[in-house]
This record gives C-alpha cells, sequence and structure tokens, in this order.
C-alpha cells in the first residue's frame, strides 16, 4: 500500500450538524482541487508583444525646396525655371527644364513639367554642393561683377555695328554659321558665350545642347542637332533671335 495521503480525506468540516458540517467539508475538498488545478497548470511564458516601432522611412529631399533655401542662405537670386523645348506627339509629350541659379545652369527632362523640373534642380543641387564653398562663392562674385555692364537697356542703346546689322538680319539664311555670328556680337557687347552639352537625347533622338550668354540677367537658349555641332549652332541661332528681340524693344 501506498504511504501516500490523499489531501481529500484530510479535510473536515466543523458545524452545528452534520449536514453544515458534510456541506463545508465539500466545501474544503473543491477549493483544494481547484487550488491543485492551478497548481498543477504548465508554466509558460508570457507573450510578449512587439511595441518597437518600425524605423520611420527616412523623408525624401525635395531638390526644388532644398536649392530655394540654398540661394536664400547664400543671398542669391532665387532659382529660374523656364521650359527649353517641348518634343514629342502629344500622347506622349517629353518636356526639357533649364534651372539656373546665377551663373549656374542644369536641364532636367521628363514626361511631364514637374517632373522635368524637379530633375534639373536635383542636378544643379548636386553640382552647388559638389564646389567647394570658397570657390563657389568666388564664381559668383565674378559672375555678377562681369554681368554688370550687360543690361538689355545697354544693348538697347549700344551703337555697336554688329548689334545693329543683328536687328536688321532676318536670320533665316540657309547654311549661316550663327556660332560664329553670336560670337561677333557677344565680343563688341562684352557677353561672354559658352556652351553646355546636354547627355540626354531629345524625344526624336537628336543632340542637345545649351547657349549660355553672360548679360545680366543670365540668357539660356536651347538647341538641337543631328550632331552636336548642330546642335550648338542652333542654340547659337535662338541666342541671336532673343538678343534681337530684346536690344529692338522700345
Amino acid at each position: 500500500m501506498s504511504d501516500k495521503v490523499n489531501p481529500l480525506s484530510k479535510k473536515k468540516g466543523d458545524g452545528p450538524s452534520k449536514k453544515i458540517a458534510k456541506h463545508k467539508a465539500a466545501e474544503s475538498a473543491l477549493n483544494v482541487l481547484r487550488g491543485d488545478a492551478t497548481l498543477n497548470l504548465p508554466m509558460t511564458e508570457p507573450i510578449k508583444q512587439d511595441v518597437s516601432k518600425p524605423p520611420a522611412k527616412q523623408a525624401q529631399e525635395n531638390p526644388i525646396g532644398s536649392l530655394q533655401e540654398l540661394a536664400v542662405q547664400k543671398g542669391w537670386r532665387l532659382p529660374e525655371y523656364f521650359v527649353s523645348q517641348e518634343a514629342g506627339p502629344a500622347h506622349k509629350r517629353e518636356f526639357t527644364l533649364s534651372c539656373r541659379v546665377e551663373s549656374f545652369v542644369e536641364t532636367g527632362s521628363g514626361t511631364s513639367k514637374k517632373v522635368a523640373k524637379k530633375i534639373a534642380a536635383e542636378k544643379l543641387l548636386a553640382k552647388l554642393r559638389s564646389i567647394p564653398t570658397e570657390n563657389l562663392n568666388s564664381s559668383v562674385k565674378k559672375e555678377i561683377v562681369n554681368n554688370a555692364g550687360c543690361t538689355w537697356d545697354n544693348l538697347k542703346k549700344s551703337s555697336g555695328e554688329k548689334i545693329n546689322l543683328l536687328k536688321k538680319s532676318p536670320l533665316s539664311i540657309p547654311n549661316t554659321d550663327y556660332v560664329k555670328m553670336l560670337t561677333e556680337v557677344a565680343e563688341e557687347q562684352g557677353i561672354r558665350v559658352s556652351y553646355l552639352d546636354i547627355g540626354e537625347l531629345s524625344a526624336n533622338g537628336q543632340f542637345q545642347c545649351l547657349a549660355e550668354l553672360s548679360t545680366n540677367p543670365v540668357t539660356v537658349c536651347h538647341g538641337t542637332g543631328l550632331i552636336c555641332g548642330n546642335a550648338h549652332n542652333d542654340a547659337a541661332h535662338n541666342a541671336l533671335q532673343y538678343l534681337k528681340i530684346m536690344a529692338g524693344k522700345k
């Protein structure tokens, strides 16, 4: 026989009558059963809820806003945006926008003006950030000094031979070397001309470039062509047309 004593057999109940005592003994035994059931439950670790917050997504930079903030911080003129070209059929248009801050220019192309503007701002922002601060400030100051005498008002009042010939020229003669013509006008008026080749081809597969004139404000004109030289000539032609209009205004 086992020496183990059943705990239920030891439970007794007291009361003024056998019925009440029996009831209390049963209640005591029930409490023991409940207690044993609780004690014999398998121990399990509480489930820990993962309250850790997922890592916040890194906020994407807004290049248009960041470029404007940079210009304000440096005391420069605010960025200027203008459409250089629209190409392609109506259902598949491609826009090329130029972004200019002081003498720095970049372009962006996209299926909408909004996309092209963002790309242009992003490229110009990256360019400005890549230039050491000292060199950047020096370049802007030099550009401001150089541009001081190249205003539209001075062009209107100029008696130079080249600018007056430009005012009379139809600018429609085939096979004209407009790059040379623009160089002659620019040298007479003290304007520096530079050409910026755009890496992307246009929507119709042509080369693209920008002709930048150090007027005050800076002038930027777009050009395209089957070869790079043709793109430069087209940009120079468009720049001459612009100079002709501005110099002839009353």
